[in-house]
């Protein structure tokens, strides 16, 4: 049914996504499928490297970790922005595309009184992505 799954992917959230990654691992043993950790970063508000390079690298190296640990093939992109947190929806949107993702699966926190007035990434990709988006709650 799935052949390529996308999970967005914090590098400084770690603990935040770690259920929506084994959510994306057992779907994408069950489809046979494919994931690709996507992570958006860059500028000067990054809490993890101020290099694209090193955090392209840390993407990398943790793909791997979770490709041995879910037992399924993890692929990694990363995009280098001036403002991650402006465009970090617009990314993600385009990530579909250019990774052929038929699937997003992406961690999203309980919403809360501020979500009735302004979505959170997650509702957001959810209403503009072309195709099926499972948000995992934390």
């Amino acid at each position: 049914m799935f052949k390529q799954i996308m999970v967005p992917y914090d590098l400084s959230a770690r603990e935040k996504c770690a259920k929506a990654l084994k959510v994306a691992g057992d779907l994408a043993r069950r489809h046979e499928a494919q994931m690709t950790l996507v992570s958006v970063g860059g500028g000067t508000n990054t809490l993890i490297s101020h290099s694209a390079d090193e955090l392209e690298r840390l993407l990398g190296a943790y793909a791997a970790q979770v490709s041995a640990s879910e037992k399924v093939e993890v692929a990694s992109r990363f995009y280098d922005v001036t403002d991650p947190r402006a465009e970090v929806d617009r990314i993600l949107i385009e990530a579909i595309g250019d990774t052929g993702a038929d699937l997003v699966v992406m961690a999203s926190h309980h919403p809360g009184w501020v979500e009735y007035l302004i979505n959170s990434h997650a509702g957001r990709v959810a209403s503009r992505a072309q195709v099926s988006v499972f948000v995992v709650r934390d």
